[in-house]
């Protein structure tokens, strides 16, 4: 992953609704999530999440598919991936020992 490409990741996530949005899919993959149903569990108006989607969607941490009248919204996990190792890359200046928690941590996932 490129710079610029972890900061558009990044700043797309730096807003609540958009993080709660992400995290929601995350937790639906595979499957992922018709927007009504986003807007719903977030209590949130319906073209304000599509509006977060959309932005999600332009960071390539959200792709959405249209099935029948409905648009599923998933998490880009690939993009996820990319970004958490990006981020964790020469973690601890190599000391094993100091990243292993963090893997660990990552390890569930």
């Amino acid at each position: 992953m490129e710079s610029n490409q972890a900061i558009a990741a990044l700043s797309a996530l730096a807003q609540s609704s958009r993080l709660d949005a992400f995290r929601l899919l995350v937790q639906n993959e595979p499957d992922g999530l018709p927007a009504g149903e986003i807007a719903r569990l977030l209590v949130a108006p319906q073209n304000t999440v599509s509006t977060h989607l959309s932005i999600l969607q332009n960071a390539n941490l959200v792709v959405s598919e249209r099935q029948g009248r409905s648009i599923i919204y998933r998490a880009q996990i690939s993009t996820l991936r990319e970004l958490m190792l990006f981020l964790a890359k020469d973690c601890c200046g190599s000391h094993e020992t100091l990243c292993a928690p963090l893997v660990a941590e990552l390890a569930c996932c």
